[in-house]
């Protein structure tokens, strides 16, 4: 019989157990973004690790952040090393024209795939629809479960069908977004 899941509905994965060993890779911008453009406040990352956790055990949790010139990031930083997320931090690179570029896609890609022989399940806090060669390689290539974490407004209705599991952000946002 085929089961194909519906990218809906996909809220509860049965295969979630306490022994699985899960990494959570979180893309700081596109959270980032999404969360101010959409609902106009920033994120709770604390509250985001812990439910994408979901009772199971923590190997690694990763986000990447892009710095700038003027080190006003700083504190962020510290909030989420403070919160057992480690950090990779990427300079903000400021081109000729104006334009303004930082990319942690293949960088978070890489630790993903690097990682993947320690993980029994890969967490991506992201939206971005780039991810699916990703999902479908950790899942083809290496048996992992793959689940995405995001704000389904903002999030690639492709990636969503990709994983395994989906963790819509804006259904309880009162849990993963910060009050002022």
């Amino acid at each position: 019989m085929n089961m194909k899941k519906s990218p809906l509905l996909n809220t509860h994965n049965p295969l979630k157990h306490p022994d699985q060993r899960v990494g959570v890779f979180i893309d700081v911008q596109n959270l980032y973004y999404s969360a101010k453009n959409l609902h106009g406040k920033k994120v709770n990352f604390g509250a985001i690790v812990r439910e994408a956790v979901a009772g199971r055990k923590l190997i690694r949790a990763i986000a990447y952040v892009v710095r700038t010139e003027t080190q006003e990031e700083q504190p962020f930083f510290e909030a989420l090393y403070n919160l057992g997320i480690e950090t990779r931090e990427k300079d903000l690179q400021i081109f000729a024209s104006g334009l303004k570029k930082a990319d942690w896609d293949v960088g978070l890609a890489v630790d993903a795939i690097r990682l993947a022989p320690s993980l029994d399940a890969v967490v991506l806090v992201s939206g971005d629809g780039d991810y699916i060669p990703l999902v479908e390689y950790l899942q083809k290539s290496s048996g992992k479960q793959v689940e995405v974490v995001s704000f389904r407004e903002t999030t690639s209705s492709r990636l969503i069908e990709a994983t395994d599991d989906f963790l819509d952000l804006s259904l309880n946002r009162e849990k993963f977004l910060l009050t002022k």
